[in-house]
C-alpha cells in the first residue's frame, strides 16, 4: 500500500465516520422531533381537557343563568297574573258599589218596613256577602279620625259631639279590598 492509498483510505474512513455521525444526529433529531411531537400532542390533549373543562364550566354557568332567568320569568308572570286578576276584581266591584249604594238609598226611602224593604235588604246582604268572599269589606268611618288614605272629605262642620278632625257623618260608604282602599268613604268632618 502506498502512501496515497493509505491517505485515501483514511479520508474514506473519516468520511464514513462523519456520515455515521450525521446519521446518528439525524436519528437523534428525529427522536427528539418525535418526542417533541408527542410532548406537543400530550400538551394539546391537556389543553383540550382544559378547554373541555372551560367549555363545561361555561355551559354550566349558562345553564344556571337560564334557570334563574326562567324562575324570574315564572315569578314575574305569576305576579302579573295576580295583578290582572286584582285589577279585574276592582273594576267589577267598582261597578257594583253604586248598585249597593242605590239599594241603601231605596231602603232609606221606604218609610215602613214591608216586604219590599225586606226584599231589597236581602239582595243588598247577598251582594255584600259575595264581596266579603272576595276580600272586599265596608270600612268603618263614622267617629274615626279623618285619614286621607281612607276618607274623602266633602264637607266640614262644627260639632259638639266630636273633636276637630273626626268623621261626623258618612255620605257614601268606603270599601277595602285586602286591607287596601278600593273606594274612599265620602265624609263630613268636624272642625
Amino acid at each position: 500500500m502506498t502512501n496515497d492509498d493509505i491517505k485515501k483510505e483514511d479520508i474514506k474512513k473519516e468520511e464514513d465516520i462523519k456520515e455515521e455521525a450525521v446519521n446518528e444526529n439525524k436519528n437523534i433529531n428525529n427522536e427528539n422531533i418525535s418526542n417533541d411531537t408527542k410532548t406537543e400532542e400530550d400538551s394539546e390533549k391537556i389543553i383540550d381537557y382544559e378547554s373541555d373543562d372551560e367549555k363545561y364550566q361555561a355551559l354550566t354557568d349558562k345553564f344556571m343563568r337560564l334557570q334563574a332567568d326562567f324562575a324570574n320569568y315564572k315569578r314575574r308572570t305569576e305576579a302579573q297574573k295576580a295583578e290582572y286578576i286584582e285589577l279585574g276584581v276592582k273594576k267589577v266591584v267598582n261597578d257594583l258599589l253604586p248598585v249597593i249604594d242605590n239599594f241603601e238609598r231605596a231602603m232609606n226611602s221606604i218609610g215602613d218596613r214591608d216586604s219590599t224593604y225586606d226584599g231589597i235588604m236581602m239582595i243588598k246582604d247577598q251582594l255584600t256577602e259575595v264581596l266579603k268572599k272576595e276580600g272586599i269589606v265596608e270600612m268603618k268611618a263614622l267617629g274615626e279620625e279623618f285619614d286621607p288614605m281612607y276618607h274623602h272629605a266633602v264637607l266640614t262642620e262644627d260639632s259638639d259631639e266630636y273633636d276637630s278632625g273626626y268623621v261626623i257623618e258618612v255620605l257614601q260608604k268606603g270599601y277595602l279590598i285586602n286591607d287596601k282602599t278600593l273606594r274612599p268613604a265620602m265624609v263630613k268632618v268636624s272642625q
